[in-house]
């Protein structure tokens, strides 16, 4: 018989895998979503804040009960907060007013310190990231905390490996193709090559904003898709792990969200409906039978204030 978890970062992972059964390509394959909105904040990055963390704390880069320090998009910065509320590190966060009310609200409320950067009229840019990136790095300095460094940091594959073992577990069958959003491009890696290790004829789809398609040669950009399209290529990025790139533009994505949750009760953000864009062009081009994995990176929770406003506009 299993043992109940000793705290709430037990139940991160073993998130369910499920078919959409009324958004599928005309075509008939299979569109598998991994629903990460199952883990304790709502979001994938339960998985790699923990393994930072775990991982420093492991090899003396953090000590116990020191200070913490990242830049985020709102997502990780939730995670992180969660995941050093219950470890007893102070928690300085650099976002911007760029990202969704509520991911800056449940990282004040979960006790980490924001600090808050004026972006461009509510849009993700390039210099948004840098300008986040440069403030947290003085943090850093000033304060000598433990800075995780999400655009850098290795640590977090081993995460999302775990994650593509429970896909492989969950699939019922060989994958043909697994298509995830680009932000750090941590899960896109991890995921992708763990599935590939196990499945060498599966194709790995990459997936950035339309308005900002750097990855794909483009010049940067503004865009609306909270949690990905930095602006430029980002160091973990290696072009060899992606077979192709899929662009979406913010309004597809934004469009697609609210189909999900009007079509098939599944409630997420913008980069989920990126994502499941994507992934129904990918799987329009195979046959009936093949089996297209994709991503619910976050629970729409994190979104009213965008989607809520999208959606009585649709009325």
């Amino acid at each position: 018989m299993p043992h109940p978890p000793r705290t709430i970062l037990d139940t991160i992972g073993n998130t369910p895998l499920l078919a959409l059964r009324h958004i599928a390509p005309a075509s008939g394959a299979r569109v598998l979503l991994k629903i990460e909105s199952a883990n304790p904040t709502g979001s994938m990055k339960d998985r790699m804040a923990l393994a930072m963390i775990e991982a420093a704390e492991a090899d003396g880069r953090l000590r116990r009960g020191g200070p913490v320090v990242e830049y985020t998009g709102g997502s990780t910065g939730v995670s992180l907060a969660l995941v050093c509320a219950v470890k007893g590190h102070p928690l300085h966060i650099v976002t911007s007013d760029a990202f969704a009310r509520e991911k800056l609200d449940h990282m004040r409320i979960l006790g980490a310190r924001l600090e808050v950067i004026a972006s461009e009229a509510g849009r993700m840019t390039e210099k948004l990231t840098r300008d986040m990136i440069a403030a947290a790095g003085v943090i850093a300095g000033r304060t000598g905390a433990f800075w995780t460094d999400q655009m850098r940091n290795t640590d977090q594959l081993a995460a999302y490996r775990g994650m593509a073992a429970e896909i492989d577990a969950q699939a019922e069958g060989p994958v043909a193709a697994f298509v995830q959003a680009v932000g750090t491009a941590a899960s896109l890696r991890g995921v992708g090559e763990a599935l590939r290790a196990s499945q060498p004829g599966m194709r790995i789809v990459a997936v950035e904003p339309a308005e900002s398609a750097v990855l794909s040669g483009g010049p940067t950009g503004a865009h609306r898709i909270d949690g990905i399209g930095a602006g430029y290529v980002v160091p973990l990025w290696q072009p060899e792990i992606a077979d192709a790139i899929e662009t979406v533009p913010t309004a597809e994505a934004v469009a697609m969200a609210l189909r999900l949750a009007r079509e098939e009760g599944l409630f997420a953000g913008t980069s989920t409906g990126a994502n499941v864009v994507a992934a129904l062009r990918v799987a329009a081009r195979l046959g009936p039978d093949a089996r297209v994995v994709t991503v619910m990176c976050d629970t729409g929770m994190k979104y009213l204030g965008t989607l809520g406003p999208a959606a009585a506009a649709q009325a």
